[in-house]
C-alpha cells in the first residue's frame, strides 16, 4: 500500500498509524512508514502527512519520536530549517472529531504557528455525539460550518471535508461528487479520500470550472480598466471590490490546478464594463 501511494497525483498523501493499524502491528507499521518516508517524495505527491495515534493511547509520543527523528536526521530537512534548502518545517493539520474540539476551535487554531489546516473527522464526531450519518449530511452542518469559519478567521490554508464512505460503482461516484460540491459550497477547499478511485472525482469537483474561470478572468480584466470606479456592471450584475477579490481568488486556484489562465485571459483581453 505504501508503494501504491507513490503513483498518485495528489496534493497530500496521509499515512495512517491510528485506525488503520491494529494494536499488535503499531511498532512494525511505524518502522515501515519511517523507511518509506526516508525515500525521495514522489513527483506527483506535493505533501506527505502522518496521522498519529490519539495522545490518550500512549502511542502518540512514539509516533512523533520516530517521524520527527527521521526528519531531523535528513540533511535536506535540516537545511530547510535554516532557510538554506527547499525543505520547510513540518506542518500540523488538526483533526476535529469531537464535541470538545468543536467547542475549542478558536484555541486550537491559535495553538501553534505550525498549524496549517483543519480536517473534519465525521465518523469519530458522529460517535462522540451519538448521531447517525445520513446522505443529506445535515446532522453535520453546524460542525462543518464552524470548522470552515474558524479556519478562515485564523488564516489557515487548508479546510478538508469529511470522508465519503462510498468508493465504488456509479452510485458511489455520484454520492462522492455531490458531497464534494456540497463541501465546496460550504467553504472547504479539499476532501479526504480513502481510495484511489475517489481522487479524480474530488480533484475535478474542487477545480474551478470552465465558466467559473471565464467569469473570473472577465471580472479581473474589466477591473483593470475601471480606473478605481467603486462599482460597475457585468452581465447585468453589480461588481464591486468583494466580487473582484473573489474573482482573483478563483484565478489563483485555477493556476494551482494547472489551468492555463493566461490563454483564457488573452481571449477576453477586450472585455469592457457595461
Amino acid at each position: 500500500m505504501l508503494e501504491k501511494s507513490c503513483g498518485l497525483t495528489v496534493d497530500c498523501v496521509a499515512y495512517d498509524l491510528e485506525d488503520s493499524v491494529s494494536l499488535n502491528m503499531k511498532a512494525e507499521a511505524r518502522q515501515n512508514l519511517v523507511s518509506h518516508l526516508s525515500k525521495s517524495r514522489p513527483a506527483g505527491v506535493k505533501e506527505q502527512a502522518v496521522r498519529i495515534n490519539d495522545v490518550r493511547s500512549g502511542l502518540a509520543e512514539d509516533d512523533l519520536a520516530a517521524v520527527v527523528s527521521d526528519l531531523a536526521n535528513d540533511g535536506r530537512f535540516s537545511a530547510g530549517l535554516h532557510d538554506r534548502g527547499p525543505y520547510k518545517s513540518p506542518k500540523i493539520i488538526a483533526l476535529i472529531e469531537s464535541a470538545k474540539s468543536l467547542s475549542n476551535l478558536s484555541s486550537i487554531c491559535a495553538a501553534s504557528p505550525l498549524l496549517s489546516g483543519l480536517v473534519f473527522a465525521a465518523e469519530d464526531f458522529a460517535f462522540d455525539l451519538s448521531i447517525t450519518r445520513t446522505p443529506s449530511l445535515t446532522e453535520f452542518l453546524y460542525a462543518r460550518s464552524a470548522i470552515v469559519t474558524a479556519a478562515r478567521a485564523h488564516d489557515l490554508a487548508s479546510t478538508i471535508d469529511l470522508v465519503c464512505t462510498f468508493c465504488r460503482g456509479e452510485e458511489g461516484e455520484k454520492i462522492l461528487e455531490e458531497e464534494c460540491i456540497n463541501g465546496r459550497n460550504l467553504g472547504f477547499n479539499g476532501k479526504q479520500c480513502i481510495h484511489p478511485n475517489q481522487v479524480s472525482i474530488a480533484q475535478r469537483a474542487f477545480t474551478p470550472g470552465e465558466k467559473e474561470v471565464e467569469w473570473a478572468i472577465r471580472v479581473t480584466v474589466v477591473d483593470g480598466k475601471t480606473e478605481g470606479r467603486g462599482a460597475w456592471t457585468l452581465d447585468g450584475k453589480m461588481v464591486d471590490a468583494p466580487v473582484v477579490r473573489k474573482a482573483k481568488a478563483i484565478m489563483e486556484r485555477a493556476e494551482v490546478c494547472g489551468i492555463d489562465v493566461a490563454s483564457v485571459k488573452e481571449l477576453w483581453r477586450n472585455q469592457e464594463p457595461e
